[in-house]
């Protein structure tokens, strides 16, 4: 099998890293942070760029590209902290539409996403729900011919920026059912829909979502109703592989920081680079960050396969991705000192990402646990 990335990859990757070298460095980033609308002006130079174009059908304003490409970006996205909502967009949102909308939705939403004109955010996690993704008590009750949405999504990751809301609702059947699941895409300014949008601790933002007596068209249906289950399992899953990515790129600039920091930082009248223990930790750093990226690889590869390699790939991911991320977060903090959970450190920033992508969709011990059920399912 060939592991080499095609041109147009190699392209992709040097597109946003000129570009996060120039617009969207350490210091332009916490700048930009403190104003609402900075992202706008991200969104449409990613558009410019290809980016959300890239993994989306030809026929729909797209490039035709796939998980890869995705790859490419998020690394690249978690090497520069981009906080803008990519993956709920391009990879739920988009993922969804591409697998189950109807000719009149994707010509509708693809081409605006494509464009830039259109984000979306995947409100499916509720209070009480944890990472069970059949577990939703917000309900679409049939009226006429469409629906009326009631109930509560939280930390709707996006949610501020969008204007359309991925919403996981339950048509049928009890909270916990597999079965009797639905999806639907709602305007975020629909009559009913209220939200409360507060910053995230790795400085995404995030909203709790509200709807009451929202009522939709049946046009808004994603799929067949009761039986979404299926298809939202699967944009979790590349969703997972993405943000495996992301990591890997975070994980890359610790590292590099990390050794740029120890050969300037002088302690007993020489560098602290070089003292043999800080050295073994530093190779330690690095092999957990090459691994990981073999791991987040392996992941977007087998996204193409059978629900369960698919599924068994992404859990491995996440849990290997989730144990070096904290060690490596952990590593360049320590060897930065106490200045390394400062604002004006970056690894300090990395490792709060990575800590947030770890409790994404599941955390290192919810993900094991999927895994070793996936097994015994298999050897059932």
């Amino acid at each position: 099998m060939n592991f080499d990335y095609t041109d147009e990859q190699n392209m992709l990757r040097d597109s946003i890293a000129k570009w996060a070298a120039g617009q969207y460095d350490f210091d332009k980033r916490r700048e930009a942070l403190k104003s609402d609308d900075a992202w706008k002006t991200n969104w449409a130079t990613f558009a410019e760029l290809g980016l959300l174009m890239a993994p989306l059908p030809e026929e729909y304003g797209g490039l035709g590209g796939g998980p890869i490409d995705i790859n490419v970006v998020a690394e690249e996205f978690g090497k520069a902290l981009v906080v803008e909502p990519y993956v709920p967009t391009v990879v739920i949102g988009a993922g969804a539409l591409k697998y189950a909308g109807s000719a009149a939705q994707k010509e509708e939403h693809l081409n605006a996403i494509a464009g830039g004109e259109r984000v979306i955010a995947f409100a499916q996690a509720e209070p009480k729900s944890r990472w069970t993704l059949h577990d939703v008590a917000t309900t679409a009750k049939k009226d006429g011919a469409g629906y009326v949405l009631n109930g509560q999504k939280a930390v709707v990751i996006g949610g501020p920026q969008a204007d359309t809301l991925l919403v996981s609702a339950r048509t049928s059947g009890g909270q916990r059912d597999e079965k009797g699941v639905s999806l639907f895409l709602v305007p975020k300014n629909a009559k009913g829909v209220t939200t409360r949008d507060y910053p995230t601790m790795d400085d995404t933002r995030a909203s709790e979502v509200y709807f009451e007596n929202v009522s939709v068209g049946a046009d808004a249906l994603i799929g067949a109703a009761d039986g979404a289950l299926a298809l939202i399992e699967r944009i979790v899953d590349e969703a997972n592989a993405a943000y495996c990515a992301e990591a890997v790129g975070c994980m890359r600039m610790m590292t590099e920081s990390t050794r740029e920091y120890a050969k300037t930082r002088k302690q007993f009248g020489k560098a602290i680079a070089d003292f043999q223990v800080l050295q073994h930790r530093m190779v330690d750093m690095f092999m957990a960050s090459e691994e990981s990226y073999s791991m987040a690889l392996r992941a977007t590869i087998k996204l193409g396969e059978s629900d369960v390699e698919r599924a068994k790939a992404v859990s491995g991911a996440k849990v290997s991705i989730g144990k070096h991320s904290r060690f490596v977060g952990q590593a360049a903090v320590q060897i930065h000192g106490g200045m390394g959970v400062t604002d004006e450190m970056r690894v300090g920033h990395y490792f709060k990402r990575v800590t947030m992508i770890d409790s994404t969709f599941g955390n290192v011990d919810y993900h094991l646990r999927r895994f070793t059920a996936l097994n015994q399912k298999n050897a059932a």
